[in-house]
């Protein structure tokens, strides 16, 4: 079940060697303080955390500017509720995204995570149809090796059948088409062919459904844990954007792991050239000080549901936080200032060129991809047919495992080649990490999965 398994996987094997140290039963390693982007336990044990996290955490641990922030916004209030006061953190922040997502968005709805982000993404969408005369339009499509999040609504739109499992049957009826994958692409189509294929298939399931009765088709630009950080080919998602444009569909895009700077451009998506009507953004917004995440609509969007409606009727207690909105102005500043986003874009490349370079010798290595700093690697059997590996394996798993035990963290991904099957692990370092913190990614990483798939063949 990809990294939910592993992180169990990760407690059983702690319980058992901790227990003489007095932890809980159920206890991972106790964490004691971050230090930029490393991380320590309680026993001394420094961890480079090579992914982030799950892709959160942009700048890294520790940051005394942002924490400061933090402190300074507590001394003074810690949140107004957003149904009687505004902020000046909300109000500076609402006017720095704005700019940062390129001027094609008016609103800016906060939540206080990316799941809430995709729920309100989707509750906005039938709440603009609604405005405009169109009430009919309820169903959603999504791509098959998606995830966008853990409420039953943003798990109704992902087709990470392992996580819907335990769920179905209490899911919303929503449509799925195939996922965009250079790697793994549709069998008998040319690759000349590929764009035109995947468009003719939305084209396709959207009248079947009948065009009046569709809201809005919702991808991820770079696909995260349900693909191991899986790009759009080029090209597919100006292809999408025209069929849904063609049909009155909104396009939403779920940038909550691929956005805000984690692929070389504030926007995911911009790469593409590409404007959706509805997108999503969390992890990399606050960088993991203080959780928050937002849903933009394009311009229009917006104003059609408060001319109509007055207010937009989704949101939580704690929507706007107005300490976590000071956390991720504190964030964005500091990134804009240092040129992280840039650094990025120009680093990005040669980073998965070295990991390219030094995992080449290792046959079960079938794919490196990814955009900026989010890179996938996929573990295969057979690199020449891309056979991959029997599910109980848990070959990503065992590799993460090892690495953590040697002090670096990445994020180890299942399923994503079907019936349970595949195994990738995804890189997504802090934005300002050092060169020499990238090579010591490296060494660690191809060290790891050296010496436990080494290690699995002797036991096969």
């Amino acid at each position: 079940m990809g990294a939910i398994d592993y992180y169990r996987r990760m407690r059983e094997a702690s319980s058992r060697s901790s227990k003489a140290a007095g932890f809980g039963i159920e206890a991972l390693p106790r964490i004691a303080r971050g230090e930029g982007s490393y991380l320590v336990d309680a026993r001394g044990r420094r961890y480079l955390d090579g992914s982030g996290g799950p892709a959160a955490f942009s700048i890294g641990h520790g940051n005394r500017e942002v924490n400061a922030a933090i402190a300074a916004q507590l001394e003074r209030v810690a949140c107004g509720y957003r149904y009687l006061f505004t902020s000046e953190a909300l109000e500076e922040l609402t006017a720095l995204v704005l700019r940062l997502a390129g001027g094609d968005f008016e609103h800016v709805v906060y939540t206080s995570s990316g799941s809430e982000a995709v729920e309100s993404a989707m509750k906005l969408a039938l709440q603009y149809f609604d405005a405009c005369g169109a009430p009919e339009r309820r169903h959603f499509i999504a791509r098959e090796r998606s995830y966008h999040g853990n409420t039953l609504g943003a798990l109704s739109v992902s087709g990470f059948a392992e996580r819907r499992r335990p769920f179905e049957g209490s899911l919303l009826d929503v449509s799925f088409v195939s996922a965009a994958n250079a790697y793994r692409p549709p069998a008998g189509v040319a690759p000349a062919d590929r764009i035109d294929h995947w468009a003719a298939e939305l084209d396709a399931r959207i009248r079947s459904i009948g065009p009046q009765r569709v809201a809005a088709f919702m991808f991820e630009p770079v696909v995260g844990a349900a693909g191991g950080a899986v790009p759009a080919p080029p090209g597919y998602a100006a292809a999408i954007a025209a069929v849904c444009r063609r049909h009155g569909v909104l396009l939403i895009a779920d940038e909550v792991m691929c956005g805000a700077g984690r692929c070389g451009s504030w926007r995911a998506l911009e790469a593409d050239g590409v404007v959706p009507d509805v997108m999503t953004v969390a992890k990399g917004l606050a960088g993991g000080y203080i959780p928050i995440g937002a849903t933009l609509l394009r311009r229009g969007i917006g104003a059609a549901i408060l001319a109509r409606h007055g207010a937009f009727m989704t949101g939580h207690t704690y929507s706007g936080h107005t300490t976590a909105c000071a956390a991720a102005l504190a964030v964005q500043r500091l990134i804009e200032r240092d040129g992280l986003i840039a650094r990025v874009r120009e680093r990005g490349p040669r980073l998965l060129e070295e990991l390219r370079e030094r995992l080449e010798p290792i046959a079960a290595v079938g794919d490196v991809r990814g955009r900026g700093y989010l890179i996938g690697i996929e573990l295969v059997r057979d690199r020449a047919t891309k056979l991959p590996y029997e599910p109980q394996r848990a070959v990503a798993q065992a590799v993460a495992r090892h690495a953590f035990e040697h002090g670096l963290i990445v994020y180890p991904c299942a399923g994503n080649a079907g019936e349970g099957r595949g195994d990738t692990l995804i890189v997504a370092p802090p934005y300002n990490a050092s060169d020499a913190e990238l090579e010591e990614l490296v060494e660690k990483l191809s060290a790891s999965l050296a010496a436990t798939l080494a290690r699995s063949r002797r036991r096969a």
